[in-house]
């Protein structure tokens, strides 16, 4: 247990690092390292947290005694529930409180070194890159990376299959009476349009954030008004986007509603 007089990052990349490493201590604790964290769990003890340190190492430990502590505190007493309830279901509680504890220390420091609402903003995407404790310890962390790498190439070959088609019913402006000068403009008709393909999704802004397109990020388009959004944006997870035939943004939902 590390107090926050000891150890006091102040940017936000610093603060990044004390997280990252916080979370790899607890992750090791609740997978590679499970067997001797249940051992240390003994429901027999006083009340226990488990602690992450910002090298990548674990313990269990009580609470601190001072109040109000350097830093905010674990949740308590993990101990006690370990054999009222599965193995598999007890790790994964312990996994959420762990993660809401990494948040709650992250932006601890971000209060009290004064980041403004820009850092925090950055500080919060950088910790929401990576999957969370809970989406390590469930699995759900590879799974949800294969799901959106799958739906992000689905999309990604559907607008350019849309845009191929476009471009095949658009007419070319051609000069009969100058055929070489015909198959120039038609090269570098097509040319232009291949450009634009490649340059469509850089180009990408959210509908709803107005953020631009980012290759790490799941996105959808609306089939109504071809706006794209993250799927963050709109609560549309890659598993739950398999399954939509039509896919409708909330403003378009919105207007077929009312009208």
């Amino acid at each position: 247990m590390d107090g926050g007089g000891a150890y006091n990052p102040r940017t936000v990349e610093e603060v990044f690092r004390d997280f990252k490493g916080r979370r790899s201590g607890m992750i090791k604790a609740l997978t590679t390292d499970v067997q001797e964290f249940y051992r240390l769990c003994d429901p027999e003890k006083e009340n226990l947290c488990l602690y992450g340190q910002p090298n990548e190492r674990w313990e269990v430990n009580l609470p601190a005694e001072e109040v109000p502590p350097e830093l905010p505190e674990p949740v308590l007493g993990i101990n006690f529930a370990r054999d009222g309830m599965q193995e598999k279901d007890w790790l994964s509680l312990v996994a959420v409180h762990s993660d809401a504890w990494l948040l709650a220390v992250a932006f601890f420091f971000g209060a009290r070194f004064g980041f403004d609402k820009a850092d925090r903003k950055r500080l919060f995407n950088m910790m929401n890159d990576l999957p969370s404790i809970f989406e390590v310890v469930a699995g759900t962390a590879k799974k949800q990376s294969k799901e959106k790498s799958s739906v992000s190439n689905n999309s990604s070959n559907r607008s350019k299959s849309n845009s191929k088609r476009g471009s095949e019913q658009r007419p070319k402006l051609t000069k009969p009476e100058e055929p070489e000068d015909e198959e120039e403009e038609e090269e570098g008709v097509e040319e232009e349009e291949d450009e634009d393909e490649d340059d469509e999704q850089g180009e990408t802004q959210c509908g709803a954030c107005g953020e631009s397109y980012a290759a790490d990020e799941f996105w959808i388009c609306c089939d109504l008004c071809e706006n794209w959004f993250h799927g963050k944006c709109v609560k549309i997870t890659p598993a739950r986007a398999e399954h939509i035939k039509q896919y409708k943004c909330p403003s378009c939902s919105n207007k077929r509603a009312r009208s």
